[in-house]
């Protein structure tokens, strides 16, 4: 790919003591169009960086898929205004992506945008399992602190977000970034489908808030645990609940709050209010 995931600009800084000219690394964002039997399905903003981890976990999240073996073949085709990313599925998987179609340009703060109606909006979501799994508290404690020593690109730019998958006893196995969160995310759940990973055995942790979208990537991929820096919304955390998804926000410092399915976390604390 020529894309670059960063480029160094320059501006200038006013400050109380004078201005001077300053140059910075800014991440680079580039159109991803994911493209489907020869259809273009959506058209994401992200960062240039592990395309085909972001391209198979968009379509496993967004439904397009619901297991590798559907995919007939995949290529990433490099443009001079973006990427392509296609899709060749089985017959029946490009009927079920014709029946939630998205066409659109897809802001980096945004993994809604786009969407044929309401109901989309707030679909159904499957029910995890991970039934057994259970973390330390110090599996939780130290998670984001662990998922910050593996962002590159932020320590370049201080301007991406990260998305990390946590196993108990194991840390943060693998770490993914771009300037969107969900595509991070969706770049995690992608890396996992093609290294053979089941979600079901660990908890995804975020950078960011946690809003609906992220809810809805987390229960389609079977993850049973989401965890955060900062907070959820009431809607995402009314959504965890109903799907089963262990949800720990601030969690920094040493500390975390658990706001549902508590169950997965070995504590002193036995119910959450």
């Amino acid at each position: 790919m020529t894309h670059p995931a960063s480029s160094s600009l320059s501006g200038l800084s006013v400050q109380a003591d004078g201005n001077r000219v300053v140059h910075r690394a800014l991440p680079e964002e580039v159109a991803v169009a994911m493209v489907f039997n020869g259809s273009t399905q959506a058209v994401m903003m992200a960062s240039p960086t592990d395309l085909g981890d972001f391209a198979h976990g968009f379509a496993l999240s967004e439904g397009g898929i619901t297991d590798l073996s559907q995919i007939e073949d995949f290529e990433l085709l490099d443009h001079p205004n973006g990427i392509e990313a296609r899709f060749w599925l089985t017959e029946d998987r490009a009927e079920a992506i014709a029946a939630r179609r998205r066409m659109m340009a897809g802001p980096v703060g945004c993994g809604l945008c786009g969407i044929d109606s309401l109901e989309q909006a707030d679909r159904d979501l499957p029910h995890v399992g991970g039934a057994d799994l259970r973390f330390s508290q110090a599996d939780i404690a130290g998670a984001t602190d662990s998922l910050r020593n593996q962002q590159p690109l932020h320590d370049l730019t201080r301007a991406t977000h990260a998305a990390g998958f946590l196993q108990p006893g194991k840390g943060i196995i693998l770490a993914r970034e771009d300037v969107g969160r969900h595509n991070a995310l969706d770049k995690v759940i992608g890396a996992l489908a093609l290294a053979g990973i089941d979600p079901a055995s660990g908890a995804f942790v975020m950078t960011s808030r946690l809003s609906i979208e992220l809810i809805q990537k987390t229960a389609m991929a079977g993850a049973p645990a989401l965890i955060a820096v900062s907070a959820p919304t009431a809607h995402a955390l009314r959504a965890a609940q109903a799907a089963g998804i262990t949800l720990v926000a601030f969690a920094r410092g040493g500390g975390f709050d658990i706001y549902s399915n508590p169950q997965r976390i070995l504590s002193e604390v036995p119910n959450v209010p």
